[in-house]
């Protein structure tokens, strides 16, 4: 079965580009990332996503799961649940590992669920 592959357009446009700032993410008291080294995705009118290299992520609190979305504009996307000894973050984690061209910049960077976690965007780092 094919998977429709779309191409970001004026109808739906995407950009990423280099961030000047600091992203520290947190479950509870936990620091899961923190990085001076993200990068912006904008998609249309959804709120910015900041993709952080997987280097400046703890990775001892990131468990990868069977879980997994598509995009037509992105490609497939990977999910990690943070696990603290504080509990579990099902799936808040995400990662586009071999992203379509248009993104390809965010491939090898993971990106968060603000909703599950905390994430604190701090300009002019």
């Amino acid at each position: 079965m094919s998977r429709e592959h779309l191409i970001p357009g004026p109808e739906h446009p995407i950009t990423v580009t280099p961030s000047d700032v600091r992203v520290v993410v947190r479950s509870g008291e936990h620091v899961v990332a923190d990085s001076t080294n993200a990068l912006a995705l904008q998609e249309s009118t959804y709120p910015v996503a900041y993709y952080l290299p997987i280097e400046d992520t703890n990775q001892e609190l990131l468990q990868r799961t069977d879980h997994s979305t598509y995009c037509p504009f992105k490609g497939d996307a990977s999910y990690y649940s943070v696990v603290t000894p504080d509990g579990t973050v099902e799936n808040s984690v995400w990662s586009y590992e071999k992203p379509y061209d248009a993104v390809s910049p965010i491939a090898g960077r993971v990106a968060f669920y603000t909703d599950r976690l905390e994430v604190t965007v701090v300009s002019g780092q």
